[in-house]
């Protein structure tokens, strides 16, 4: 049986999929698993969808993960919430500000779910999720066993995780553990968030700045089918960086701890000049060049090729690589995205 998979990823590409389930607890989750295992067929978890890119039909079962629940213990200095897998991402950032538990708003109308935010280490204007996150529990899914990772044992890196490797197809995520301390101070180091004052202003002010600032610059998925940032801020050396900002002094670059030096991905881009350059159905979004969207029925060969253009553009011009930051999912699960669009 083939099933659509349009409805399950933000970029609605139209593929298939053997099977698709939804499970809405740990041990439907599992047993789906199971099944489609005992049956030799491959197996794609998903909350979703908005970090994906089917290249071609999946030959096997799609779990839709919808663990849901948020449960909060309130201490002295801080907030604990244990988040199900299954709930919306921005959702939980909405009621940890409504009831007066402040420290996600930089992270808000970031698409997916809860359980996704640890896979990639989310983040958004100065803000990741390893900054808030106290555990990520798992379930091993060839045996059923429970884990319990601390942040530190989740291998946190930039777009990175133990998630994306040794664990990305042994452990399911159930639920997050976050911990919001009550001493808040917020972070005002990007975009218009640098314009407000840190002296008086709310995390409600914060939040508001950063939905404005994605809903101006950013693509709404159910009107131009994306999967937000599609490329990664490039992390080049010191000297790499050096060299390009002798030719270019205006490029944006932010120091790293460990010497290296992060570029904006979407700068590159626009150096190019390709926003709205587009290859069959897909296009550079106008409005921010890091954005590929679906804008007239769109195929994944579309996207393919012009991620690839853009590639070597930016490479040809700044000798900088760029990677993606989705996932490319082929018939039997997930590829090398770079070198897909090598």
């Amino acid at each position: 049986m083939n099933l659509s998979l349009k409805p399950w990823n933000t970029f609605a590409i139209e593929h298939t999929a053997a099977r698709i389930i939804c499970a809405e607890n740990a041990a439907d989750l599992l047993s789906a698993w199971q099944q489609a295992t005992n049956e030799n067929l491959p197996v794609l978890i998903l909350g979703e969808g908005s970090n994906v890119l089917f290249l071609e039909d999946f030959s096997g079962a799609v779990l839709i993960n919808r663990i849901k629940g948020i449960e909060v213990t309130e201490q002295v200095e801080s907030w604990h919430l244990h988040v199900g897998a299954g709930e919306n991402w921005h959702n939980l950032v909405k009621y940890t500000l409504d009831n007066g538990m402040p420290g996600l708003e930089n992270l808000a109308l970031i698409p997916g779910c809860a359980g996704s935010s640890p896979i990639q280490n989310i983040g958004a204007y100065g803000i990741e999720l390893q900054r808030v996150c106290e555990y990520v529990d798992c379930i091993e899914l060839a045996t059923g066993e429970p884990v319990r990772l601390s942040a530190q044992q989740c291998r946190f890196g930039y777009r990175d995780s133990i998630f994306k490797n040794e664990y990305q197809d042994r452990y399911v995520i159930v639920a997050v553990g976050l911990k919001l301390m009550k001493a808040w101070q917020p972070i005002l180091t990007y975009g218009d968030l640098t314009r407000l004052d840190p002296q008086t202003v709310t995390p409600i002010q914060v939040f508001d700045a950063v939905c404005h600032m994605r809903m101006t610059k950013l693509p709404d998925p159910k009107v131009n089918g994306n999967a937000g940032s599609f490329f990664k801020n490039p992390v080049v050396s010191r000297e790499t960086a050096d060299k390009l900002l002798a030719s270019f002094p205006g490029a944006p670059h932010y120091p790293q701890a460990n010497g290296s030096v992060k570029l904006a991905a979407g700068w590159l881009i626009d150096q190019c000049q390709l926003k709205g350059k587009s290859v069959g159905g897909a296009m550079v979004h106008r409005q921010q060049a890091l954005v590929l969207i679906n804008e007239d029925n769109a195929t994944s060969e579309d996207v393919v090729a012009l991620a690839h253009y853009i590639r070597h553009e930016v490479g040809n011009k700044f000798d900088v690589w760029l990677e993606p930051e989705v996932r490319f999912i082929g018939h039997k699960g997930e590829v090398s995205a770079v070198e897909a669009i090598a």
